[in-house]
């Protein structure tokens, strides 16, 4: 069926997340000493000191080993003016970003300058760090700079905490997603509890989500097709490792799921059977959540679980892996 033209759906979006990482021994000394109120940088092999500090060397692409306490006051090499602070960023006010050369590195540091207005920073411009008042190891210890020709380190600059080896940066991101025509149409039908693909003009194969045009040949993918709500299950991963948000104990199935009458499989979870006994063939059906809890999205299908029918062959979809 085609399906004329509809209302595109948008709507704001927010993802949310805190990203762990290591910081290995480079990061990890420069970290450490943010904490005890001093910058370290690192010397390459042309006797540049580097700051932050590089892990390997610019030049000849060796470890650098060589670390450099530098000064916490600097000269002002470039900036940009924010008018309109966003959220997240280190003032609520109008403020400067700059790249800062410290007193004894030869590489500059982007940090933020609290100054009123942008005729009170200027290219040239002497400046100093401001540290926090509490410091724990990672880039906020440095507030920001302000205008200064001498140092305002703490007098408690001795750390004797052990070495900074991982940080946590929450992740905030706000933004707009409009979606396809083609998205838009799956998204309408899904909200019906209708699975809607898209077939290719070329070959008449169907593409579930559908998708605005055949990736093989760029052609359109206007004819809708409604599939059924159970499949075959292709390939699979069990979750055996816990990480922060997840609303499932694990261990459990994500599966890509290939439905009936489709061409291409998707990514949902196959629950209602012991993770080890999920095996590729296996048909499952999709358990749909109460249509009070029915949104624009494949959310509305809870999981799916096996439908106790006997397994597909591999041949019947070894193509589709």
């Amino acid at each position: 069926m085609t399906l004329g033209n509809t209302e595109v759906l948008a709507a704001p979006l927010r993802m949310q997340f805190d990203y762990t990482r290591s910081t290995g021994p480079t990061i990890g000394r420069f970290l450490t000493g943010l904490r005890s109120g001093r910058v370290v940088g690192v010397r390459g092999s042309d006797g540049r000191v580097i700051v932050p500090p590089a892990e390997f060397d610019p030049i000849t692409a060796e470890p650098l080993t060589e670390f450099v306490d530098v000064a916490d006051v600097g000269t002002v090499q470039s900036w940009s003016w924010v008018a309109e602070p966003l959220s997240g960023q280190p003032f609520d006010r109008p403020f400067a970003y700059a790249l800062i050369k410290l007193d004894g590195a030869d590489t500059a540091l982007l940090h933020a300058v609290d100054v009123a207005s942008p005729a009170d920073i200027s290219t040239g411009l002497r400046v100093r760090v401001r540290w926090a008042a509490e410091r724990n190891g990672d880039i906020h210890d440095i507030a920001c700079f302000e205008p200064g020709e001498t140092s305002a380190a703490p007098a408690d600059s001795e750390d004797s905490g052990a070495p900074v080896t991982g940080i946590v940066t929450p992740i905030d991101l706000s933004f707009k997603h409009t979606a396809s025509p083609q998205e838009t149409q799956f998204l309408k039908a899904i909200l019906e509890g209708k699975l809607l693909g898209a077939r290719a003009e070329s070959d008449g194969k169907v593409y579930f989500p559908p998708r605005g045009a055949d990736p093989r040949d760029g052609s359109p993918t206007e004819d809708y097709v409604e599939v059924a709500d159970n499949g075959i299950v292709t390939t699979f991963c069990i979750v055996n490792v816990p990480f922060l948000g997840q609303r499932l104990k694990p261990p459990y199935v994500a599966a890509y799921v290939l439905l009936d009458g489709t061409d291409i499989p998707f990514l949902h979870l196959v629950l209602g059977v012991e993770a080890s006994e999920v095996r590729m063939g296996m048909k499952v059906k999709a358990v749909w959540k109460p249509r009070e809890e029915w949104g624009l999205g494949l959310a509305n299908i809870d999981h799916f679980e096996p439908t106790g029918e006997p397994d597909a062959t591999y041949e019947s979809f070894s193509h589709h892996l």
